[in-house]
């Protein structure tokens, strides 16, 4: 990579923090910026998950650690808070990737339902967002990528609960970067298409589903995790320094029409 290059994307010397990062879009933004040299710090719930990525993580020459947590508890987000600087440094790029979808009709949902939801997929994002994105300015520089869904700007497949966390996220994003973007931290979110991950197998699993919906893409197929390193490399790093409270919609023309 040339100087030019380097100071345009390298993350040399940053610590990133990613939530979901053992599995679908938030392992492969793990790896990315690790690749591109930061440290990076993955969260899910899972040990052996966690364990195996960590093991992939370091196969690429990465620094990586991982954290246990369930991010529905407010006690274990403050956990993950407290612990994750410990491992390389406080953290300077913090993704929230980590996300669940129960998928019903709206008059199916319960009071629980919505709850977790909103705890896991909103809630964990604000609260590690106001942990991390204060420090973030003290320092001057900070990064902070939150993961949206199709559902943040338009309504289908049973958005429910979901749909209102995902449009809750880009409202938060903008929120963060009014806070604190004056002081060197962005905000921004990824709207990503369909994509293929564990996350959407029930809705993969609905005959004609996947091919329906890789139609309605402008590119003629679905998502795969590997669309959304170089986004997060960009969102992550110095050439995006001017970018900021926007909705960056890597949905190969998804959401076009």
């Amino acid at each position: 990579m040339s100087a030019y290059l380097e100071s345009l994307f390298s993350l040399a010397d940053r610590v990133a923090l990613v939530t979901g990062g053992s599995s679908g879009i938030g392992a492969t933004i793990a790896e990315a910026l690790g690749r591109a040299g930061a440290a990076v710090v993955i969260v899910a719930r899972r040990e052996r998950e966690l364990a195996e990525s960590v093991r992939r993580l370091e196969g690429h020459g990465v620094r990586a650690a991982a954290i246990s947590a369930d991010l529905a508890d407010r006690a274990a987000v403050a956990r993950v808070c407290e612990q994750a600087p410990r491992f390389f440094g406080d953290i300077d790029i913090l993704v929230n990737d980590a996300a669940n979808n129960i998928r019903l009709p709206m008059a199916e949902l319960t009071v629980d339902d919505y709850d977790q939801t909103i705890a896991v997929n909103l809630t964990a994002p604000f609260l590690l967002g106001g942990h991390f994105g204060p420090r973030m300015a003290a320092r001057g520089w900070g990064r902070i990528i939150n993961i949206g869904s199709q559902q943040s700007i338009s309504a289908f497949g049973d958005s429910g609960a979901y749909g209102a966390s995902k449009a809750g996220i880009c409202g938060l994003t903008r929120s963060q970067a009014e806070a604190w973007s004056a002081s060197g931290v962005t905000s921004n979110t990824i709207i990503p298409g369909f994509v293929l991950t564990p996350l959407t197998e029930e809705a993969q699993a609905v005959p004609g589903r996947v091919e329906k919906l890789a139609a309605r893409s402008m590119t003629g197929r679905n998502a795969v995790p590997a669309d959304f390193a170089g986004a997060a490399v960009f969102l992550a790093g110095d050439a995006s320094a001017y970018v900021t409270g926007q909705e960056i919609r890597v949905d190969g023309g998804f959401s076009v029409h």
